[in-house]
Order: structure tokens, then sequence, then C-alpha cells
């Protein structure tokens, strides 16, 4: 099988066959359900690939379409000019490059299909006399197909005049797709995040946003039938080559890869970039979180004080899911729309989505991408500490584990703290889920909540956390309110540690244990 890895060209795709998941069914769909859409999904999901097929299939490339399920659905097969703008490939560091970029396709159409404009027009003004010349010179309405219409947008986030430029210039752009909707048969752009009403898309009110919709919920990514019929042969070598059997390969794939959910109650869609790469590698791999880090977005958790176990179960109405504002404040929206947070559940009585990270790559990945921020530990080092502070923690030896985490936030610097008490669980809870094992900051129970909860197979450590007291209150705390009943017929051996830190020395002082 070969594997179509950075190919997002689906005439280069079908032509050269390499492997693909038949989705000409929903596609077909979308362009009879509508004319102007707007798609939001994370990175490498598939989405140039969905506006290359668009491409395909609006320029009436029959052939290329044999064996797929479009094939028995479109009847007439109508050739219409197609524009396809694709931001993607520039690095936007100013307002130039962008207009150049502009520049350079519109000079492209205008050599295929002339303009009626004289004079020196405004970038938008070309744009909307192309469509116009393109309709008339082919007697057909116009395609127009925008790829990651939001990288400008996304690369000025924290440089609030940049983007305000970006803003401007994109909002005057594509608000020709509403001027122009005559001469339109179809739009669509895609993008990772969509900024709200009052920036870029302030004056398209006839574009439909699909983001969020359950019929559209699979058009991009791979479902689990999808991954079961195409693919099973090659997870069984996949499975081979790792010592497993293929059940256990296909719990593997979606421990690590699937979970995706772009809205309630719907089956989890995998990345397909992290899937082909596997099954090529025969190896199990963090390959979509290396392809980009979210430097911007970890800055931004400090400086709204977000803290790293919030995400876990963080509630959000779908207005904030939505949109991002022009000037990006809250990180929950980006790091949900850009894929490092999905949705995991929804309270319809409340209308609130839960949230959570998608999978194992995505939560260890990032989690690892958080350890140098927030401790003096480099991501080359931590798995070495980690590893040593596993072995204590699962062997029992809470001494040794306490001194380990104790010489660790010795060497926190100053600037890295900020309010001690969540400093420190905020450590905790990096370290505990790069151990792979089961955490749960403040815990809440009938009559309070524990500060930090650690599970292995044979202990539950109750750990309390008393600033500017005594370990002693702190062990007294769990004691007087019951934190280990729940705990009671678990099984395992319950370990309370009670703990104090000090606003003088920014550190453990001592820990007890009862």
């Amino acid at each position: 099988m070969k594997y179509p890895i950075g190919i997002q060209q689906f005439e280069k795709l079908r032509e050269d066959e390499w492997v693909y998941v038949d989705k000409t069914r929903q596609i077909y769909e979308l362009v009879q359900g509508g004319s102007c859409y707007f798609l939001s999904r994370p990175r490498r999901f598939g989405k140039s690939l969905l506006l290359s097929t668009l491409e395909a299939y609006f320029q009436g490339k029959k052939h290329l379409f044999e064996g797929l399920a479009i094939e028995s659905l479109e009847k007439e097969w109508t050739a219409h000019p197609v524009l396809h703008l694709d931001l993607n490939a520039e690095r936007y560091a100013s307002l130039d490059e962008l207009n150049n970029l502009l520049d350079t396709y519109l000079r492209k159409w205008e050599s295929m299909y002339g303009t009626a404009e004289s004079g020196t027009p405004s970038l938008s003004q070309r744009f909307m006399a192309v469509i116009h010349s393109a309709k008339l010179k082919t007697g057909r309405n116009v395609v127009v197909l925008v790829d990651e219409y939001d990288k400008p947008m996304l690369q000025a986030i924290g440089n609030e005049a940049l983007q305000t430029e970006f803003r401007n210039a994109l909002k005057a752009f594509y608000g020709v797709l509403k001027s122009a909707d005559g001469d339109l048969r179809f739009a669509m752009l895609t993008g990772v995040t969509r900024f709200s009403k009052v920036s870029v898309f302030s004056d398209l009110n006839n574009l439909e946003d699909i983001s969020m919709m359950p019929q559209y919920h699979e058009i991009c990514g791979i479902s689990e039938k999808e991954l079961h019929a195409t693919f099973d042969a090659e997870v069984e070598k996949l499975a081979e080559a790792n010592g497993q059997t293929k059940e256990e390969a296909y719990l593997e794939l979606k421990r690590r890869y699937d979970g995706y959910h772009f809205c309630a109650n719907t089956s989890g869609m995998y990345n397909p970039f992290s899937v082909l790469l596997t099954l090529k590698n025969a190896y199990y791999g963090s390959y979509w979180f290396s392809t980009g880090t979210p430097t911007y977005l970890v800055e931004l958790m400090k400086e709204v004080n977000l803290n790293p176990a919030d995400l876990t179960g963080y509630e959000a109405g779908a207005s904030e899911l939505d949109c991002i504002q022009a000037k990006v404040d809250n990180p929950i929206a980006v790091l949900y729309q850009s894929g490092y947070l999905t949705i995991k559940g929804y309270d319809k009585d409340v209308r609130l989505y839960s949230l959570d990270f998608p999978n194992e790559e995505v939560k260890e990945g990032f989690v690892n991408f958080l350890m140098p921020y927030y401790t003096p530990i480099s991501e080359t080092e931590s798995p070495a500490f980690i590893g040593k502070f596993v072995r204590e923690v699962k062997a029992g030896k809470v001494d040794d584990f306490m001194r380990r985490l104790k010489a660790l936030m010795a060497d926190t610097p100053y600037e890295l703290i900020r309010d001690l008490e969540n400093h420190y669980q905020n450590v905790m809870y990096i370290i505990t889920k790069l151990m792979g094992l089961y955490i749960q900051a403040e815990y809440r129970t009938s009559r309070g909540r524990i500060d930090l909860l650690i599970g292995t197979d044979k202990y539950v450590y109750i750990i309390e956390l008393k600033l500017d007291g005594s370990a002693e209150e702190a062990l007294s705390q769990i004691n007087a309110k019951d934190y280990a009943l729940p705990f009671a017929v678990d099984g395992r051996e319950v370990v309370k540690i009670g703990a104090n830190v000090t606003s003088e020395t920014r550190n453990l002082e001592r820990w007890v244990m009862g």
C-alpha cells in the first residue's frame, strides 16, 4: 500500500494510485446542500486534500473518481472555473508579504480570464473583477476555494498591530465572496481557527459554518469504520511488527490517535497524519505533535493563570469554542480549534461542552511541552527524570520521590512561580501525567477536595499541600475530612501525605505520612 504522506493533490494521489479514504459521498452531499461554506479543522487533518478533491470535481475530471462513491451519484460532471487560493505555504512577517501572495494569484487568474478593471484597483476589486470575467469567459459560475484562510492571522497572534493589518486586508478580500454571490457556484474557506464575526467574517453572513455540524463530522480525518475498511491488512502488519494481536493494535491506534470530536454525541475521529505514518513505519510515534509547537498558547495560559490541571474537564459553551476574538486573551478556543483539546461530553440541559485531550499522543506531547515552562527541566532531560520518578512512585518509596520533587522545586526560578500552591499543583500534575498515572487535581469529595491524587496499580497517594502552614496540619485535614474514605474498598494501599510549602523558601519544607 502506498501511503500519501504529504500528498495534498487529489489528482496526483489518484493517478499515482496512493491510498485514498473515500470522502466523496460527503463531498457530494456538501455540494448539493449549499454553496458557501467554512470548515475549521486542526492542522494535518486533510483540509487541503478536501479542497483539492473539490477542485477536481468542479473541473469535471470524472476519470479521477472512478470506483469512488460519487461516481454513481453525480450525473452531469459540469466543468466550472476554479480559483484556488492557498495561504499555507508562506510565513507572514508583514502585510507586504500577504499582499504579494494575493497579487501573485490575481496575476495568474487575470492572465487566464482577463479583467474588466482599469487603472490601479485594490486587491479586492481585482478579485471581484476576476470572478466576473471568469464567468463571462466560460459561461459557468465560478468556484472559489481558500486553503488555510487564517494562516496570517495565526502567525500574528501576540502582535496586535500586525494582526489588525492582516484582519483588515483579509476582511476586504474575503468580503468579495458576498458581493460576487451571483457569479459563484460554490465557495469554501478552510482553516484551523474561526475568528469571530467582528473581524474577518463580519461581512460574510452568507457563509455557512459546518465545523460543528454532525452531518459533516467525518468529512476530514479517519473514522473507526474507515480505518477497518481501508487499512485492516495494514493494521495486521503493524501488529506483527510490534508483537501484538490485530485486536491489540487496533486498541493501541485508538488510544494514541483517536478521540477527536467536533460536535456532541458523535463517534471519534482519528488523526489521519499520525495513522498513516504509524502504518507506514510500523511504529507508534508522536507524529502530529512534533510538527507544531503551541508556544504562544502556553505563554498565554501562564499569562491568564489557566492551570494545566484545569484543561481536563474544562466546560465551555458553543460560543467560546466556535469563535476566536480578534484580540486573543483566552487560550481555550485556540486549544480546541487547533486540536489540543476536543469535545468529550455535552450537558444539553445547560448547553455546556466538556473538553479534554483527544488522545494519548496529544496529551503526552502537550504535557511534555509544558515541562520547561513550569520547571527547570528541559524536554530532553525530562525522560530520565520521569523514569526515575516512576520507579519510586510505583515502588512506594515516598521519601525518595518527595526528595526528588523537593530538589526539582528548589531549582525552580522565581519568575516561574506566581501562586505558590497552584504552581506546585501544576508541577505535580505535569509530572504525573507524563508518568502515565491517574491523576486528578483538587479531587472533590462530600467533605472537601483533595489537592492531588496519584494512583498506581498498588497505591493511592492522597497529597495535601499547606501553604505557610505545617505538614501536620495538611495531614490532619486529610484525616478530618475523610479524604481516604472513597478508596476504603479499593484494594490498593492508601498513602496519606501532608506537606507544607513556605513563601520564604518557595519550596517544600517537610512532609509527613499517615
